[in-house]
Parts: structure tokens; sequence; C-alpha cells
């Protein structure tokens, strides 16, 4: 059996919105998460700026890999997330904003908020209250208590519990 790899999660909470937030024009867009396709990975690539090979989570049968993208415009990925349900949680392997949306220029604000919250929704839709772990840098750990309402438990790993996790959900998803 293949030892699991835990990946340090450096995304950036930039604001937590109800959708996501147009840099340049302000405008806000409701958003929708599907699962990714294997169409759609040819998009993800690293050739175009992604960071992480997308392919090799797609493949991993234990894991399930959605994109987020805004109403009417599913063909632009603005972020993608990998997730594991573990017995009692959910777990995040990997979370990436799309290469467009990092940095100081990015298009749009709220994008790996809207990701960690979609993360939290399906932790209460599979009964485990809203709980979510997921492994990051070290130097984010109190960017993502600040920002996530997570808590440090040991090592690199974070925890994302019913509180927060409430809190996050209801702000990105009218209903829960």
């Amino acid at each position: 059996m293949a030892e699991k790899q835990n990946i340090e999660q450096d995304f950036i909470i930039d604001r937590l919105t109800n959708s996501i937030l147009n840099t340049i024009s302000g405008d806000s867009f409701q958003t929708e998460i599907s699962i990714l396709t294997k169409v759609d990975l040819k998009t993800v690539l690293k050739k175009n700026g992604w960071n992480f090979n997308w392919k090799t989570d797609h493949k991993n049968l234990s894991r399930e890999v959605y994109k987020l993208t805004i109403i009417n415009n599913p063909n632009v990925i603005q972020g993608l997330i990998s997730i594991t349900v573990e017995n009692d949680h959910i777990f995040m392997n990997l979370l990436e904003s799309a290469p467009f949306n990092i940095g100081k220029r990015k298009l749009y604000e709220g994008v790996a908020g809207n990701l960690v919250a979609y993360a939290c929704k399906l932790s209460f839709q599979k009964g485990y209250e809203g709980f979510v772990a997921f492994t990051a840098k070290t130097r984010l750990i109190e960017h993502y208590e600040k920002t996530l309402g997570a808590y440090h438990f040991m090592n690199q790993r974070m925890i994302i519990e019913t509180y927060s996790s409430r809190k996050l959900v209801e702000k990105y998803f009218k209903t829960f």
C-alpha cells in the first residue's frame, strides 16, 4: 500500500466573501462547485501556470477533485480542491487558485475561502459536524488560525471545527 503523502498547503485566504469578487470592477459573482472532469484536466496543467499535477489526484480513487467556476461560465476554472473523505472528517489534500487568481494582479478574490467552505459543507453533509483537516506550511499556521478559525493541532496539522466551519459555510452558501 502506498504511503499517504501530506502536501503542505500554502493557499492564502485573501478575503472571505459570499461568492468571488472581481478585483478590477468590484463586482461579485456567484459560483458553483462541481467534479473535475477528464476534459478539464487538459486545461489545468503546469505549462498553463498551475503549480500541482492535478492528474495525479484525479486518478487517485480515494480522492475527490472539485472545480470552482462562475455560474454560467463553467469553462473557466477559478480554483481546485482535492479532498479525501475520512471516517470522521474531510481532509483537504490540495487547494489551488487558478494562476490568474494569485498574487498582486489576481482577477478574483475569495476563491480559496470558497473552496475551504465547500470542504466544510461536505463535512456537514457527511455527518462529520463540519470537521476539516489539512497540513499547513509552518509560516501560514497563524494566517489560517486568523482567517479560517482553524486551530493548530500538532506539527503542521490544522483542524477546522464545527463553529468555524459553520461560519464559513453560511458565508458562502445560501442554503445550508
